[in-house]
């Protein structure tokens, strides 16, 4: 079926998108959470950011490690506007519109990522005048695969986070890479951290697709190319 499949899909970085998009689609009580969420609170804004946070059960960080890399992320590549460390109101358009509103939706199966974000730009101006919201739709802590319930839960905030304009993701993670690839955006991915000084050098970097990512080459016999 090889030559079918190359007419089909002319685009190789986009296979996954286009087929995820045309043939996954969870059912009523999964996208009902995403229906609610959505027009609650992210339908609003002029943009949104995703943030998805998985910790390798091989290298357990703690939340300050974690949260300085995601800020300096966020930072360095614009993501996130500077704090100005006040609650006075920062620059405003000189044309008299309104703020630009930026809503970030965390996921992550912690509650800490939120409540540090949230806690910054509730209580700080942004030095740009934008308005940053933060939300998170749940954090259950442990991951439990044998509840129905939690992963429609999961589910429904992969295709949340696909809604993103703009994603930073975590490496080596099945959520954020297929996330991101139902979106049809490069991410920001996050990279491991030394397992020595338990930092990264690179914060993140941008993905070089919008495909998924396999974390290890699949056991099949494959053509070379």
């Amino acid at each position: 079926y090889r030559a079918e499949l190359d007419l089909m899909f002319p685009a190789k970085g986009s296979v996954f998108h286009h087929l995820g998009r045309y043939l996954l689609h969870p059912g009523n009580r999964a996208w009902g959470i995403v229906e609610r969420f959505y027009d609650g609170y992210l339908a609003g804004a002029d943009e949104r950011l995703g943030i998805q946070v998985r910790l390798a059960p091989f290298l357990p960080l703690t939340f300050e490690i974690m949260y300085e890399q995601i800020i300096r992320c966020t930072r360095e590549h614009d993501l996130l506007p500077q704090v100005t460390d006040t609650s006075e109101p920062g620059a405003r358009p000189s044309n008299g519109t309104a703020a630009k509103v930026k809503a970030v939706l965390v996921v992550s199966l912690k509650p800490e990522y939120y409540d540090k974000l949230h806690s910054v730009y509730y209580t700080n101006a942004t030095a740009t005048g934008e308005v940053v919201t933060v939300y998170q739709p749940s954090h259950d802590q442990d991951q439990h695969s044998e509840a129905r319930a939690h992963n429609e839960r999961a589910l429904a905030e992969i295709f949340l986070l696909s809604y993103s304009d703009r994603l930073v993701t975590t490496g080596f993670s099945t959520f954020g890479y297929v996330a991101h690839s139902l979106a049809g955006q490069r991410p920001w991915l996050l990279m491991l951290p030394d397992r020595t000084t338990k930092r990264a050098a690179v914060a993140c970097v941008r993905s070089t697709s919008v495909e998924p990512c396999l974390h290890s080459p699949p056991s099949l016999v494959c053509r070379a190319e």
